[in-house]
């Protein structure tokens, strides 16, 4: 089967410009640089991408497009969280539910401050201009959990020009699925704004499992002159999600009721030798959740409630000393404050709870970086750079990074990098629940990377190798009779990854990308095999974005009681233009109605279908 998808098919969304020429990034070294200078792999996926599927949340997107990532999931809306919940992302078999990926809001984490896993049913299409997915560690620049890779969520702004433009989403489909979004953008002299509201419910395919959300986006920009520029942004969104539990083990009102916020201001500088950044952030978060009861048992007497906020300060500063040169220095210094507890549904009261420090922590993390690139040649490239962090309970981190970029033609990069990741032991697993342990110390792991870039025309191809070796993962075994959290797993997982792009007309393009892991110690949720081959088709007023996705070797349990899964899915969204401002839309999803599983007792439904407007004046 793997060898026809490779061959023939796997999923397909817009032409991808990943590895066009004169494509720029800002999450491989915090300012602006064209891709082809980074010893690093960064794909970037733009905003015409996210919404060429109509779908409200980035995640199964940037799946479809970004080799070795994947986001599990169990139902047509909504990841949830808790047990039996999904949204977990895993990057080359580094798993973002542990808090070893992480994901960014403009440069600034983003993730649960108790559990330091990340919220997935915060990352709306609706506030993302682009996104850029750095794979690989990134630790240098972001510190703690982005050991594994970042994926960056750069928020939209309105294009240059005095100009007003409105947007309008609206699909409903199957299973009582609906979802609407709405934005307004403005800019005007040296003011921009940009406004935008999203809501969607889904009843989903089993009993007990619906989905209900809304939130909104806000981001105001002033240009103080040619040099400086001012924003703050702020996203707020609310969920209400049900756990149904597994078919085997059902469970009967399992609910959440999920509240996350991001608040942002920054102060910009552009020059032509310089730039940089001062930015203040606070990422914050209210859970309340009943764990639910199985057939025929006694309700729950109370809710977990859990309260946590990230605030930090980021500055850095960029340079060019000479020509060729880039001289990167930053800080950042992190508050994290998390409190969970317990309540009683019938008096509201606090009860007494297992957690050290009576369930409420902080942290503080500081730490200085610097990163040094320079041209040798027109040909050679290298770059290096090295972090400081601090952390108030586990000390002090030292990560270094080095890497080369080879150009032996124009078209083509040749890339080598090593680097250091890091993570350092999350609230839960020091001070929640019996396993907790307050010696445990940081995991680490190092990277080893080899790439290729190269662009014939239209075709746009690339290849990565790469090898993960790490030690001191916090992983809950027994110790004398009780189970604790100690520092003693490892990993080490080695892969390639196969990716190009072909415009065979200006009507038709293709993109494909696939990936290969092997995992010396196996975990769930990351696939030994991942394909993916589309196609993108408009002609006059009709729009067609269809591919065809495989995952093989899919982990859903490991250890004694191993299983795996297998599947192959079909997506198909068709657009047709009424006028320029009214279009419509039609999305299919597993269209060959696939029976699956990527969590371990949740099946997938089978063929779903969602239509729609949009609305643009």
């Amino acid at each position: 089967m793997a060898a026809v998808v490779m061959a023939a098919a796997v999923p397909v969304l817009a032409l991808r410009d990943s590895l066009a020429l004169k494509e720029v990034v800002v999450t491989g070294t915090r300012n602006a640089t064209e891709v082809r200078s980074l010893p690093m792999t960064v794909s970037v996926i733009s905003q015409e991408q996210l919404s060429a599927q109509q779908l409200p949340n980035v995640l199964p997107t940037v799946a479809q497009l970004v080799p070795s990532l994947f986001v599990t999931s169990r139902g047509m809306m909504g990841y949830g969280v808790s047990g039996g919940a999904a949204g977990g992302i895993n990057m080359r078999g580094i798993s973002g539910g542990a808090g070893q990926l992480m994901v960014l809001i403009d440069g600034h984490p983003q993730y649960q401050g108790i559990y330091g896993h990340p919220i997935s049913d915060s990352y709306q299409t609706l506030m993302a201009d682009h996104i850029e997915v750095l794979r690989g560690p990134a630790s240098v620049l972001y510190g703690s959990n982005a050991m594994g890779g970042v994926m960056n969520i750069v928020t939209r702004k309105p294009a240059a020009g005095n100009d007003v433009s409105t947007y309008v989403n609206l699909g409903a489909g199957s299973y009582g699925t609906v979802q609407a979004q709405a934005s307004n953008q403005v800019h005007s002299g040296r003011f921009s704004s940009t406004v935008a509201g999203q809501y969607g419910r889904s009843d989903n395919h089993r009993p007990r499992m619906g989905f209900e959300q809304y939130g909104g986006f806000l981001k105001l920009g002033y240009d103080l002159n040619d040099h400086w520029h001012a924003y703050a942004d702020a996203h707020l969104t609310h969920f209400n999600a049900s756990n149904p539990g597994a078919e085997s083990s059902p469970l009967f009102d399992a609910d959440q009721w999920i509240t996350r916020g991001v608040v942002e201001a920054a102060l910009e500088n552009h020059y032509e030798r310089t730039s940089g950044a001062l930015s203040v952030y606070s990422n914050f978060g209210r859970h309340k959740i009943d764990d639910g009861t199985a057939d025929a048992a006694a309700p729950t007497q109370r809710y977990f409630r859990s309260k946590d906020a990230l605030t930090g300060v980021s500055w850095y500063q960029s340079v060019s000393l000479f020509e060729g040169n880039r001289l990167t220095v930053g800080t950042d210094y992190q508050h994290i404050y998390g409190n969970a507890y317990y309540t009683s549904k019938q008096t509201g009261d606090v009860l007494e709870t297992p957690n050290k420090q009576s369930g409420k922590s902080y942290r503080n993390e500081i730490a200085g970086y610097v990163d040094f690139r320079q041209d040798l040649r027109d040909w050679l490239t290298i770059d290096a750079g090295v972090r400081v962090d601090h952390h108030s309970i586990t000390g002090t981190e030292f990560i270094p990074q080095a890497g080369l970029v080879l150009r032996p033609m124009a078209a083509a990069e040749a890339k080598a990098m090593v680097s250091k990741g890091f993570r350092n032991p999350t609230m839960r697993e020091m001070y929640l629940y019996p396993p907790s342990n307050t010696d445990l110390e940081s995991e680490r792991l190092w990277n080893y990377e080899l790439s290729w870039r190269h662009r014939l025309g239209n075709l746009h191809y690339g290849a990565n190798l790469y090898y993960i070796k790490g030690d001191n993962m916090i992983q809950t075994v027994p110790v004398d009779g009780k189970p604790r959290n100690v520092n003693t797993g490892q990993v080490e997982n080695y892969g390639v990854e196969l990716e190009a792009d072909y415009r065979l007309s200006p009507r038709l393009s293709l993109s494909t990308n696939h990936s290969l892991l092997h995992m010396e110690h196996k975990i769930v949720a990351a696939p030994t095999y991942k394909g993916f081959l589309g196609a993108n088709y408009r002609c006059n007023r009709w729009s067609v974005v269809a591919g065809l996705q495989y995952i093989n070797g899919l982990y859903t349990a490991v250890g004694a009681n191993e299983q795996k899964e297998e599947f192959l899915l079909l997506n198909a969204t068709v657009g047709y233009a009424l006028t320029s401002n009214v279009g419509l839309w039609l999305r299919g999803d597993n269209l060959l109605a696939q029976s699956y599983e990527i969590n371990l007792g949740f099946p997938m439904p089978r063929a779903t279908f969602m239509g729609g407007v949009n609305l643009s004046f």
